[in-house]
């Protein structure tokens, strides 16, 4: 018998044994029996599934989700080699793989076939290789393995040992070698290996490290590799590793309190185009001269982020984009002249993904708005044509009924220069005049940001149910600048839960929205935010959907995986120290489920890594120790959130159900 089930089983049992101290034992058990098949029938399993509270979800929810479930994307993964086609991930069946494309328009025929999740493909720089290496978990656990495939013969060989958490391999120019991060030693930290390209059991050891590292690009003469440590989402820092002695130089002589994004060399070998926070709000892109160890800026006059950049084969152009609240835009850049322009004819939407041709000739990126999926576009470099190398489905929808997002700007609790605070929220709002119950999504991270890039969620919630949806990027969110994204550290962890708290009065003064039906969704630190607001703003909620979200600070901090244990709490503080040890513990939803007297769902996959799966558990037995309503559901072959499509399927049914039940319901809950 489950946990929550027995535990509701032997509060019933007691009280009957209480009331039947005097009668024969026989006739308790009889009494008994209809408690303990009620306690029984909570819990039921489908497929790789535990159920527990959750009621059939009915067909005529199943089959008006069938269409909007069966929407897909498609993503940018690599070129080949001899740049006549494109390696994309796409899902057909349960769960998505690498896909290639070979002109506009074209198939999409499938290249691996797994169980689980495949994301990412690396070729070795030569022309005629036609073997690319992946990664791939196993249940969502995140301990990456190095794959090997053949195109030629479609045999594909682990790399690996099958234990250990490992990076994606990065090519040597020459591609007779690579280099690649595993926490092999200690399961902890991310040492550096190099490998001969053909005989990966001779992997050595190149450079012991402490923390969060990656290899980004190898030199023109293959002698250093450009490699990052992380430490912060406020604190990122670049190195120069010697591929012969391992020694690390770090890059603009140790300066501290910087964050670097992204960073490729100049094909000379002088210099580096990097992207960093130095003497700014927002991310910007820069040249770094070697030699004198001088930054100059190139973008300071965007004011905001560089998210990400891309060098050409012949070092001749360099494409960039920027997140500009919230919208991706597209540049290129002249790397003699250091002038750029915005690339015209590209609709507004989400961007990632960008990945030059072998020839230079074209750009491929992936593109996603609330409209559209995500899907491959490839920019003429020469002519600036855009076109459109897939048209991934969406499940027969017209999606000119779809809704598209407006951004609203909410005044919060504290001040900026004298004036109020404002928190910008994308909101999603059905046709009519309403009055609209309303779903509040909160992102995870909390170093993230909602951006309107394409989900059926929104879409279904607005045309089929008639509810509003609005995202809010709260303090802590990216994309705002680097002083934004501190505001909620450490002690001030609950001021970013003040901001759902004056969202809450926002959506109360809207004429079109019910803010009698409100009900908070969230995965990750999304899922804490949605547990922290219902123990803070219960009476005005009909309930939350909390998806691997952290219920108790000290036990996340000390059982989330220990390659990671230090990141978090440079960000969430550090349980060991006394003071921010009592802090976290009050603040911790688990502390305060007493608090919570309406509808929860909880979901949770069994082998995350992250959050792991007893924060989940133990949140659904305090709540249902004081009387409350939960529904559980857990995934066995699951990590952090759900990736394959019958598991995802049930869950978006199931979180369906409750809305309808709880949100649009009439009368109180409970």
């Amino acid at each position: 018998m489950p946990a929550v089930a027995k535990l509701a089983f032997e509060q019933a049992f007691h009280c009957l044994m209480t009331l039947t101290n005097r009668l024969p034992i026989v006739f308790i058990l009889l009494l008994a029996a209809p408690v303990i098949a009620l306690a029984q029938a909570d819990r039921r399993e489908r497929g790789n599934l535990i159920i527990e509270g959750i009621p059939e979800v009915p067909n005529t929810i199943t089959e008006k989700l069938y269409q909007y479930q069966s929407t897909r994307s498609a993503g940018v993964a690599e070129w080949l080699p001899d740049g006549k086609g494109l390696l994309i991930t796409t899902r057909f069946g349960e769960t998505g793989q690498l896909h290639l494309v070979e002109q506009p328009g074209g198939d999409r025929r499938q290249i691996t076939f797994f169980p689980e999740p495949v994301t990412n493909a690396t070729f070795p720089r030569l022309p005629q290789s036609r073997t690319f290496y992946f990664l791939k978990d196993v249940g969502g656990g995140e301990f990456y393995q190095i794959f090997s495939f053949d195109m030629g013969t479609g045999v594909y060989t682990m790399l690996t040992d099958g234990k250990s958490r490992n990076s994606s391999p990065e090519f040597a120019n020459k591609g007779d070698q690579y280099i690649f991060t595993s926490t092999r030693r200690n399961r902890k930290d991310n040492d550096f290996y190099l490998s001969p390209a053909g005989n990966p059991e001779q992997a050595r050891l190149l450079r012991e490290t402490e923390g969060a590292w990656a290899a980004l690009e190898w030199s023109p003469d293959d002698q250093q590799v450009l490699v990052s440590n992380y430490l912060s989402v406020n604190e990122n820092y670049l190195h120069l590793l010697n591929t012969r002695t391992g020694e690390l130089t770090q890059i603009n002589g140790g300066k501290k309190g910087i964050s670097y994004g992204g960073a490729v060399w100049a094909k000379d070998g002088k210099g580096l185009f990097i992207i960093s926070d130095e003497g700014s709000e927002f991310q910007v892109l820069k040249h770094y001269d070697l030699t004198s160890g001088k930054f100059i800026p190139l973008t300071a006059a965007i004011q905001w982020d560089v998210e990400d950049l891309e060098i050409s084969e012949d070092g001749k152009r360099l494409a960039f984009r920027t997140n500009e609240d919230g919208i991706g835009r597209l540049y290129l850049m002249d790397t003699q002249t250091r002038k750029y322009n915005p690339v015209s004819g590209i609709p507004d939407g989400v961007m990632g993904g960008l990945a030059f041709s072998p020839d230079n000739t074209h750009l491929a990126f992936s593109l996603s708005s609330a409209r559209t999926p995500g899907d491959v576009y490839v920019l003429n470099t020469g002519t600036g044509a855009v076109q459109r190398w897939t048209n991934s489905e969406v499940g027969g929808l017209n999606t000119g009924n779809f809704v598209s997002p407006q951004l609203v700007r909410y005044e919060t609790f504290d001040k900026v220069n004298g004036k109020p605070r404002t928190i910008p929220a994308f909101y999603y709002k059905p046709q009519g005049s309403g009055r609209f119950p309303v779903v509040i999504q909160i992102h995870g991270g909390p170093e993230g940001q909602f951006t309107p890039g394409f989900s059926w969620l929104p879409q279904y919630l607005a045309n089929e149910m008639g509810i509003a949806l609005i995202a809010p990027n709260v303090r802590g969110s990216t994309g705002y600048g680097k002083t934004y994204v501190t505001l909620d550290n450490g002690l001030k962890r609950e001021e970013s839960v003040q901001d759902i708290g004056k969202l809450l009065d926002w959506i109360a003064r809207q004429p079109e929205l019910d803010a009698t039906r409100v009900m908070v969704y969230g995965g990750s630190y999304g899922g804490y935010m949605t547990l922290a607001s219902l123990t803070h703003f219960n009476d005005r909620l009909r309930g939350g959907i909390d998806v691997v979200g952290i219920s108790n600070w000290i036990t996340f901090l000390e059982k989330t995986e220990a390659y990671r244990r230090d990141l978090r709490r440079v960000e969430y503080g550090d349980e060991r120290d006394p003071k921010m040890r009592e802090f976290l513990t009050r603040i911790s939803p688990v502390s305060n489920a007493q608090k919570i007297t309406k509808p929860l769902f909880v979901i949770q996959g069994v082998n995350d890594p992250r959050v792991p799966v007893g924060e989940s558990e133990q949140m659904v037995q305090a709540v249902r120790k004081n009387g409350g309503t939960v529904w559980y559901l857990a995934a066995k072959d699951e990590g952090h959130g759900f990736r394959k499509k019958s598991n995802s399927d049930y869950q978006t049914a199931a979180m369906m159900l409750f809305m309808e039940k709880y949100l649009k319901g009439e009368g109180p809950v409970r």
